[in-house]
């Protein structure tokens, strides 16, 4: 095809076998979007079209992924919002003929392919990839996976571990939960542990916790993303869990008693998410008392 449809925050460029997707940068949009620049999907990553209005007088072009097509999206586990969906061009109603006519092109040329992939079709974000977690800073060199806490987040069994690094061939998957919902964190599930990883994200050294600004969606999803893609590149790897997900990449014993420390910091990081608007005072009160009845 090789035309272009341009909707607000991104614009498409449709190609013989691909969409080539350009975000705008803007302050206006997503900082997912900036932060991926743009992003090339093959057709044959493409699972199927749909069209249908939006919000506010505009329609929404979306290209549905094959699952286990794009890492990012693996990652993501179905946590993004609409609005940061990489795969939905919003469109001013007025040109739902071009977007209904550039839909059907689509639909004409995607394989239909229902059977998941045996690699990933659309790149990963590259290496090298940091951001800053509520508890540690995560570094990703495209062969080992870093981290380095803080001391003003990390608990003390984190603290008692040291710093930690992990090369991909020792990791079987990630588990990326949003930092937009409660106790988001990112965790690395390893082949073989001598110990089965902690329950809790912030008592297992393979993992990094968010709050406040630490560890946003546009910092930690893609390092998720990159991470995903270089385990699946260095060898087979058996099912993991993702983002909350029911996988068993990993085994994870039941919770055990914790050092009242550990109990203290997690209250006083509620405090500052309740404080800050996070968190109503339902489920503030809620989730201190189920923290006090871990001592």
């Amino acid at each position: 095809m090789g035309d272009v449809l341009a909707g607000f925050h991104a614009a498409w460029e449709f190609e013989s076998d691909s969409v080539l997707i350009r975000f705008e940068r803007g302050i206006r949009t997503p900082k997912l979007f900036q932060a991926l620049g743009e992003r090339r999907i093959p057709l044959e990553a493409i699972a199927a079209v749909t069209l249908s209005p939006g919000k506010r007088g505009t329609m929404v072009l979306h290209a549905v992924p094959r699952p286990g097509a794009d890492p990012l999206m693996e990652a993501a586990a179905g946590q993004l919002k609409d609005g940061c969906d990489p795969y939905r061009l919003v469109l001013p109603a007025e040109r739902e003929t071009l977007a209904e006519y550039y839909a059907d092109e689509l639909r004409a040329q995607i394989p239909g392919e229902s059977e998941p992939p045996d690699r990933y079709l659309v790149a990963a974000p590259e290496a090298p990839l940091q951001f800053k977690a509520y508890d540690g800073k995560a570094s990703f060199d495209g062969k080992q996976v870093s981290f380095r806490w803080f001391w003003t987040g990390a608990s003390s069994a984190k603290w008692k571990a040291g710093d930690q690094s992990f090369p991909v061939t020792d990791l079987c998957g990630i588990e990326w939960r949003s930092p937009e919902l409660f106790e988001g964190h990112l965790r690395l599930l390893r082949r073989e542990t001598p110990v089965a990883q902690p329950a809790q994200a912030d008592q297992d050294p393979a993992a990094v916790v968010f709050g406040l600004g630490y560890g946003p969606v546009h910092e930690s999803l893609p390092f998720a993303a990159s991470v995903l893609a270089a385990v699946r590149t260095s060898g087979p790897a058996g099912p993991a869990l993702t983002a909350g997900g029911t996988g068993t990449g990993a085994s994870v014993t039941p919770a055990v008693r914790r050092d009242p420390a550990d109990i203290a910091d997690r209250i006083r990081h509620l405090g500052e998410l309740h404080q800050a608007g996070l968190l109503t005072d339902e489920e503030f009160t809620t989730k201190k008392a189920e923290l006090l009845a871990e001592l």
